[in-house]
């Protein structure tokens, strides 16, 4: 096993967009969504994804922050991490990863309402690549 530090795993997830996003549901079951970072691909280990305050995703993450993100990419390359969301409300720190092309889910922008921004901590980061694979314990 060959472990990487995270700035290594962040090169390697450089452009992957798309993340399954898995919570746990109030009946003890694991649901699975596709998110976008929407380009926010620069990985320091948190991850960024917008929603609706009504959604399922917020309500899971309500009663459990515990989730777990999966990405797949180029060159046989399979990212696992185990993390703890964070539901952000505030306008400032929204503007921050927020991008013109959410416009077409959001269309009043950070000010549609009820519009919610997803941080997932990384606590744990596996990855498969070919005959490589290695685990972080991010801190």
């Amino acid at each position: 096993m060959a472990d990487k530090t995270l700035k290594e795993i962040a090169k390697k997830m450089a452009n992957l967009d798309i993340a399954l996003l898995t919570t746990h549901t109030s009946r003890g079951q694991l649901s699975s969504r596709p998110m976008s970072n929407n380009g926010d691909v620069t990985y320091d280990g948190n991850s960024h994804y917008f929603t609706f305050e009504e959604s399922r995703t917020v309500k899971d993450i309500t009663e459990n922050a515990h989730v777990n993100l999966g990405f797949t990419g180029a060159k046989g390359l399979y990212v696992s991490i185990v993390g703890t969301a964070h539901l952000i409300r505030q306008k400032s720190t929204m503007e921050e990863h927020w991008l013109p092309s959410l416009n077409q889910w959001f269309p009043q922008g950070i000010d549609t309402p009820g519009v919610v921004l997803v941080r997932v901590e990384a606590k744990r980061i596996k990855y498969w690549q070919g005959e490589e694979e290695g685990e972080l314990t991010v801190k």
